[in-house]
C-alpha cells in the first residue's frame, strides 16, 4: 500500500519549517504552508493539524520565537520566526537529513 504524502513529510517537517522561516523570514501559519506548497511545485502539503502542533512544540524547544502580527489581509495571526538556536537545529536536521539520503541512495544502488 502507497503511503500518503503526508506520511512522508511527517519526519521531515521540523526541517521544513525551519528552512521556510531561515529563507523567507517571519512567516505566519498559512503562510508556512503555501511557501513549502509553492516551493516543492505542490508535491508536499502540510496540514494545519501537523503544522501548529510542531510550531508549538519548536516555539516550547526554543527554536522559533512567535509574535502577534497583522497578515496581508489584514488580519491578527502569529508570525513565526526563526532563533539563533533554531538556525542550530535547522544545520543538525540538514545534516541527518544528508545521513538519511545518502543512505536511501546506497541501499537503492545495490544490485
Amino acid at each position: 500500500m502507497a503511503r500518503s504524502r503526508n506520511d512522508i513529510l511527517q519526519g521531515t517537517l521540523d526541517l521544513l519549517v525551519l528552512r521556510t522561516l531561515a529563507a523567507a523570514g517571519p512567516l505566519h501559519g498559512y503562510a508556512i504552508t503555501s511557501h513549502i506548497k509553492r516551493v516543492s511545485a505542490e508535491l508536499l502539503r502540510v496540514e494545519e493539524g501537523s503544522l501548529y502542533p510542531a510550531l508549538h512544540r519548536m516555539e516550547q524547544a526554543g527554536w522559533l520565537r512567535a509574535t502577534w502580527g497583522t497578515t496581508d489581509k489584514n488580519r491578527e495571526a502569529r508570525f513565526y520566526d526563526l532563533t539563533a538556536l533554531g538556525k542550530k537545529q535547522l544545520d543538525a536536521e540538514r545534516e541527518s537529513w544528508a545521513r538519511l539520503t545518502e543512505g536511501v541512495n546506497r541501499v537503492l544502488r545495490y544490485a
